[in-house]
């Protein structure tokens, strides 16, 4: 999909016909190098075998500290590559450890995933809610439910487009250990909400089977790798307490790889450490059943099959351990959505009784907007959507709906205006904008020589449907209704 972008630019390039500018690479400090080796190594290996993130962090702090104390004063101004030596020195380091002994920072086994902690309904006032935590790494995922005049709106060259499940993910500076100032969404922001909608998206019930717009939003509170998954897992788990019939739940993981001297290890649910320093990042989201997304990051040429699946293998036996936990929690959808959600209804009406409830200018859609507290939104084929917030605010927009739209049906009483007199008899409004003739016959049981002698336009009149023809006419007989109850009235 991308080789043609890839063709364009080099036909861009060849044309351009600039050569590429030349770089010296900065030449090594092999005595340096040698002399951090020696100075940091022996200190580094406690830092490479200390599991908790934060105190890991604080020792190698130190480390830095201290070597560059030590060589400050042969390499004075020179502490920006004793950093980078230093960093160099511990990456190298973390591989040989996980490569020759087997042993992972955490101490972990390489198929083994870290601790995992679930919980739903941790905030009551939200639609849906669920708390995920695996080992440093923490989601609070929420979901909202909407209408859909809450869809999002997507404009592209292709036109527009609507989009009813939307899944934002936050990464604030605190769940790193950091203070700094709070600015919009990022690359990885976008990039892991995209990553953990389109894991999700497949599970998704359809429009019509579930009215509501979706809205997830996932904040990392603790990030010590694998954030975007922990979104996805919390995500599943939320939805299904928002009472979102979800078709499976869903559970993600990221699997990593240390390569070197003809050897390999594939480890699984890798922290931030093993990210950075190893040799891939592959996510892997998907059902008990399959796989629903793939995301993966190589600082490799590329990786053989064998390798591929190992690291799919290993993730599924992940998966399905982490939706055994998920289950503890919650297992499938609640039955019903909160009660703090919207109040969705749906209608169907013949398209020639659109115009009878929107009205001229939209006067009669915007009186029962106004009286009801509803919305309603009705579309060209007739299907009408009314949203409220409260059950009562919905149906009674819905009753007034059917009022206006309701049909004569024939046998039935009904309680007319006469709108109009003719000579062979009188046209009486029984519904909103339905009309019916009383034929002069069946306005009394004599004779009636005038239709004005029985009936004045304007004036009220009962009056039983006797027939409605295939074009929708009307027969109407005020003689069949003489001495009907008014109880009976439709």
């Amino acid at each position: 999909a991308l080789q043609p972008m890839l063709d364009m630019q080099e036909e861009l390039k060849a044309a351009a016909g600039r050569a590429k500018r030349p770089v010296t690479p900065a030449q090594e400090d092999h005595a340096l190098a040698r002399k951090v080796e020696n100075e940091g190594a022996p200190l580094l290996r406690d830092v490479i075998r200390t599991a908790d993130k934060v105190l890991r962090n604080q020792k190698r702090k130190e480390v830095t500290s201290a070597v560059i104390e030590k060589l400050s004063l042969e390499y004075e101004g020179m502490e920006g590559q004793i950093k980078d030596l230093l960093h160099d020195l511990e990456r190298d380091m973390v591989r040989k450890m996980i490569l020759e002994e087997g042993r992972r920072i955490d101490g972990r086994a390489f198929d083994e995933v870290r601790p995992i902690e679930c919980m739903v309904g941790i905030l009551p006032r939200v639609h849906g809610s669920a708390l995920f935590t695996r080992g440093e790494t923490q989601a609070m995922v929420l979901t909202t439910l909407g209408t859909e005049f809450d869809e999002q709106k997507i404009e592209s060259i292709y036109g527009d487009d609507f989009r009813s499940f939307i899944l934002h993910y936050n990464f604030p500076p605190y769940s790193v250990g950091e203070a700094r100032r709070l600015g919009g969404p990022g690359r990885r922001e976008i990039g892991h909400g995209a990553l953990a909608r389109r894991a999700l998206l497949p599970v998704m019930p359809d429009k019509e089977a579930f009215g509501y717009s979706v809205r997830v939003v996932s904040e990392i509170l603790e990030s010590n790798g694998s954030s975007s998954m922990a979104s996805v897992c919390g995500g599943s788990m939320s939805l299904m307490d928002a009472g979102v019939p979800i078709k499976e739940a869903v559970a993600g993981v990221a699997m990593g790889l240390v390569s070197g001297d003809g050897r390999i290890a594939v480890l699984t649910d890798i922290i931030g450490d093993e990210d950075h320093y190893g040799d891939m990042d592959f996510k892997v989201t998907g059902t008990r059943d399959g796989i629903t997304a793939l995301q993966m990051d190589i600082k490799m040429e590329g990786i053989s099959r064998e390798v591929m699946e190992r690291a799919l293998e290993q993730a599924r036996v992940a998966r399905l351990f982490i939706m055994d936990k998920m289950d503890q929690a919650i297992s499938k959808a609640r039955p019903e959505v909160s009660q703090y959600a919207p109040i969705i209804l749906k209608t169907e009406i013949k398209p020639e009784k659109i115009r009878t409830v929107i009205g001229p200018g939209g006067k009669v859609i915007k009186h029962i907007c106004s009286e009801s507290g509803a919305r309603v939104d009705v579309n060209d084929e007739g299907e009408i959507t009314i949203s409220a917030s409260d059950q009562e605010s919905a149906e009674r927009a819905l009753a007034m709906i059917e009022e206006l739209v309701k049909e004569a049906e024939i046998g039935k009483l009904y309680m007319g205006k006469v709108v109009k007199i003719t000579d062979f008899g009188a046209f009486v409004e029984i519904l909103p904008g339905v009309d019916g003739l009383i034929h002069i016959s069946q306005l009394d049981r004599g004779r009636v020589e005038k239709v004005s002698d029985v009936l004045q336009e304007g004036e009220k009149v009962l009056v039983k449907v006797l027939d409605v023809d295939e074009q929708g006419k009307v027969r109407l007989s005020r003689k069949a209704a003489l001495g009907e109850s008014l109880d009976d009235v439709s």
